[in-house]
């Protein structure tokens, strides 16, 4: 009830109000909190010289992120830009063999950057969940795509097979693990795919060709090898109306992003900031907010801009891959709370929607959670911080199921329904407002560090209460109304093309 509702449009208004005001207060405490923490001693490995001409140094905490785009960058560049022409090549000349082209070629790019040695490792792990593919039972590929990742994730193992690779650069062992891992999701999809065959088997050599598409092998995202398979062996490529013009505005934009990220770690040090829990202490409650929401919309940021350059490529290779994560600011629900689209898919698939079906029975889908978050803790890797994190955003996922039950029964239910849509919209989104900072909390522990979630939600809920509590919840109660009417324009939008289509 209440998603198609609408507001009156001055309340709309008032609430955009409200979130600009707050976002510009917010982000000029943190903005000059960075700029007085600019030349402190303890935040010298976490900002390099930058633009001197502007009198500001960078925030460069997140050596990922510094490294694709400075020593890494041409790397990357070349690498991507060969395998663009080359698959242009191969779809001007033989577009039946195309999947064979790709995976030629990224072998050896995988050969060339990594090693011998290291291309052994991924081979052997195919082989061995191919031939345990080949018995055709669904929980022995689990069992053995689980213990081959967990080989790469628990010590002493993946320390072990790392030290085969010899050599030593910038972002190895990003690669190493980050090659090894997707590599055992794609395993494991081929071999549970493989099981729902009715007919034999699928080659291995389809495995290699799923596996050694270059644009996912490092990076991701996972695209299952159902969908893969269709894709890549469509012979007729042909272009949807505009669809070039869609790659290059998408490139465009991943484009901006970066630059724009460039110019805010020369401005906002929101990586640095809470590695020095006794400075950020000394903030405002509105600063600590802002912080610690800005962290999370980097990191989707990140996510988006690093599936987005390898989706454009993968687009213009004519594959239809997962879509980047949607935007922190435009979720509510845990449901939806995902950084990495493609493990979200695959273990919907697999895991999460195989065993809590329609996801309306509270055990099944306690069941269901719990099998998608012990996946999730191995392949994030097993430490406290996973731990917990996976812990907390279970209970989030479940409790808001019991919520959404509790609501239902007869007596809450008869009293929505005497209510209003606007009503009833207006007491969901003060609900939503809860699961947005409880989404932020408990996600800010895989990105910052446990202490630091524990300072936010000890200012925001026990010292910051009633003021600083109740406006930052009004705050979030307004923008989740102003996320709740693009919802209804989309919902709306859809249903407009659905009648649109039914009259041709």
């Amino acid at each position: 009830m209440g998603v198609k509702s609408m507001l009156p449009s001055y309340e709309l208004g008032f609430y955009a109000l409200v979130v600009t005001c707050a976002v510009l207060y917010s982000g000029s405490g943190i903005f000059e909190a960075s700029r007085d923490s600019m030349n402190r001693k303890a935040f010298r490995d976490g900002i390099k010289p930058g633009w001197h001409y502007f009198g500001r140094k960078m925030d460069v905490a997140d050596f990922e992120w510094v490294m694709w785009f400075t020593s890494f960058r041409n790397i990357i560049v070349f690498t991507l830009s060969g395998h663009v022409l080359f698959g242009k090549l191969c779809s001007m000349t033989v577009p039946q063999h195309r999947a064979v082209m790709y995976m030629i070629y990224g072998a050896l790019a995988v050969l060339a950057s990594m090693g011998l040695v290291y291309l052994m490792i991924i081979l052997s792990h195919c082989l061995l969940l191919y031939s345990v593919a080949l018995a055709k039972q669904k929980w022995l590929c689990y069992v053995a795509g689980l213990c081959c990742l967990a080989s790469f994730k628990v010590e002493p193992f993946g320390s072990w097979q790392s030290g085969f690779v010899t050599g030593a650069f910038d972002l190895q062992d990003v690669l190493f693990y980050g090659g090894c891992t997707f590599t055992i999701m794609r395993c494991m999809s081929f071999a549970l795919e493989s099981c729902e065959r009715e007919e034999g088997i699928y080659s291995i050599f389809d495995l290699l060709k799923y596996n050694f598409y270059l644009p996912f092998f490092f990076f991701g995202p996972v695209m299952t090898f159902d969908q893969f398979r269709a894709q890549v062996s469509t012979r007729e490529l042909r272009r949807k109306d505009d669809e070039m013009k869609s790659i290059r505005v998408n490139a465009l934009l991943h484009v901006g992003a970066i630059v724009a990220v460039d110019i805010f770690f020369h401005f906002f040090y929101i990586l640095t900031l809470p590695s020095d829990l006794k400075f950020v202490n000394r903030l405002s409650d509105w600063s600590l907010a802002g912080l610690a929401y800005s962290n999370l919309v980097y990191d989707w940021v990140k996510a988006a801009v690093m599936f987005g350059v390898t989706n454009t490529i993968a687009r213009l290779d004519h594959l239809d891959p997962p879509q980047p994560p949607k935007c922190i600011t435009m979720l509510y629900i845990f449901a939806e709370t995902h950084f990495d689209r493609g493990i979200n898919d695959w273990l919907c698939k697999y895991v999460y929607d195989h065993i809590g079906e329609n996801h309306d029975h509270i055990l099944k889908e306690l069941v269901a959670s719990i099998a998608t978050f012990a996946i999730t803790t191995l392949w994030l890797g097993p430490c406290e911080v996973v731990y917990i994190w996976s812990l907390v955003n279970c209970f989030g996922l479940n409790f808001e199921l019991w919520v959404q039950k509790f609501f239902q029964l007869g007596p809450f239910a008869k009293l929505e329904a005497k209510l209003s849509g606007a009503m009833s919209r207006r007491i969901r989104a003060a609900f939503g407002a809860v699961n947005f900072w409880a989404i932020v909390l408990y996600n800010i522990l895989a990105l910052n560090s446990l202490e630091f979630a524990l300072l936010v939600t000890k200012r925001l809920l026990v010292l910051g209460f009633p003021v600083s509590t109740l406006s930052i919840w009004f705050i979030t109660y307004c923008g989740v109304q102003l996320i709740k009417e693009r919802e209804r324009i989309l919902a709306i939008e859809e249903e407009d093309k659905g009648d649109k289509a039914k009259l041709e």
